[in-house]
């Protein structure tokens, strides 16, 4: 593996991590080292550590990530703590860590009159995985508010890029390999009409129409154009069905809920179940939203 100084980062890491710990879908493997650093520092040191070709996986809140029964063989990165500031630049640009809750985002941009900033009160996850898939939500997308984006690669050296850099799309992000967001500077319009009664319509109503509060992803399956998964998936008479401890959520189909611990291995058949059948009926090809890592088993 890596000439890691253990010593240093002891109370940061753990080996054979059970990856169910850390993932909203409450399942998965073990990843073989588990780090989640201190400071913004120790996550630069760390990575200067690391041999060159350890595979390594940035993990947020797991809220859109499905790790296999197999577990996770490298390195998992956990930003939450190191990469958690969010800071006023000026009238109209916020800066924010990759480990920030978007929610907590959301409410430090409205309450300063930035906008459009209340729709990532809908993102269920972290300033580094919204830019990493241009999430979105109520209209909104990540990458529209982007000036620049800071980045680490493999050997511990810092860049900071700007959007032109990337292939930007809906829920896609391409840019350069072997490379991860650090966080972002964000430009707003000031003297924005929102407010936090926005914000907290715009939670509840994620929470009338969405699961949650069950062990799910979010939104498993991108919209594809001028129609929605939830949609197709529902009119294929899925809602419901259910592959081990996997199941199609009844309040909206695009969810899949871990109802009674399900596998790794559960869910990812659902998901291609679900594709399956959508394909047959509907001439659709649905495009997961959420990722799958790590290994299988057997």
């Amino acid at each position: 593996m890596a000439a890691i100084d253990n010593e240093r980062f002891s109370d940061q890491m753990r080996f054979n991590e059970s990856m169910a710990r850390h993932t909203s879908w409450r399942t998965g493997g073990n990843a073989d080292t588990w780090f989640r650093p201190a400071t913004r520092e120790d996550l630069i040191a760390f990575m200067q550590t690391v041999e060159p070709g350890t595979p390594l996986h940035w993990v947020g809140l797991g809220s859109n990530l499905l790790v296999r029964d197999g577990g996770i063989r490298g390195v998992v990165i956990v930003v939450q703590d190191a990469l958690a500031a969010v800071e006023d630049i000026d009238k109209q640009r916020v800066s924010a860590g990759s480990g920030v809750a978007c929610t907590v985002f959301a409410r430090h941009c409205v309450r300063r009159g930035l906008g459009p900033a209340e729709f990532f009160a809908g993102i269920p996850g972290t300033i580094g995985g919204a830019l990493a898939m241009n999430a979105g939500a109520f209209g909104g997308e990540t990458w529209n508010q982007v000036e620049s984006v800071d980045v680490i690669d493999q050997e511990g050296k810092v860049h900071t890029r700007e959007p032109a850099e990337y292939t930007i799309a809906y829920r896609q992000v391409d840019g350069p390999a072997n490379e991860w967001f650090l966080g972002a500077h964000f430009v707003f319009t000031e003297n924005y009409d929102t407010s936090m009664d926005k914000v907290k319509a715009l939670v509840n109503e994620r929470r009338e129409k969405q699961p949650l509060g069950l062990p799910s992803c979010g939104s498993v399956f991108r919209n594809p154009p001028a129609d929605h998964a939830a949609r197709l998936i529902e009119a294929t008479g899925l809602k419901g069905f259910s592959i081990g401890g996997a199941v199609v959520s009844e309040k909206h189909a695009n969810f899949i809920i871990n109802r009674d611990n399900a596998s790794a291995a559960d869910i990812e058949m659902l998901i291609e179940h679900i594709q399956g059948e959508v394909k047959a009926k509907h001439g659709v090809e649905l495009v997961r939203e959420v990722h799958i890592i790590g290994e299988r088993t057997g």
